[in-house]
């Protein structure tokens, strides 16, 4: 968590997967990297690879995934405990922390895995 929260306040870039500006699966797959693991580039690829946890195991350093868009997967974050994550969350705005209690975030999520434990 330690590296994640480094970059809180870049930029969203899409397709981005460095300092320079991330996008969801582009700052998981960075942040992962710089801790020595390496994990696939995409949304879908992320939580395929992971092993599935349900979120009453989550441990700071899972990754959470949402339904955002008509892609069954289409957004990640990495969970920072005390029910937040920390994400790069779209166009405009730039790499913060989210609560899975918010609604909008409560209804989306779809599950989560983790490469930890």
């Amino acid at each position: 968590m330690r590296t994640a929260r480094r970059y809180l306040g870049v930029r969203y870039k899409w397709g981005g997967a460095s300092p320079r500006g991330f996008d969801c699966s582009g700052l998981v797959m960075y942040v992962y990297k710089k801790n020595g693991l390496l994990l696939p580039r995409s949304v879908k690829g992320q939580y395929r690879r992971g092993k599935r946890i349900p979120s009453r195991r989550l441990r700071p350093g899972d990754l959470v995934f949402f339904k955002t868009e008509r892609a069954r997967l289409s957004h990640v974050g990495i969970y920072a405990g005390g029910m937040r994550f920390i994400h790069a969350p779209r166009t405009g705005k730039r790499v913060t922390y989210a609560s899975l209690k918010n609604p909008y975030w409560r209804r989306r999520y779809r599950g989560a895995v983790t490469y930890l434990h």
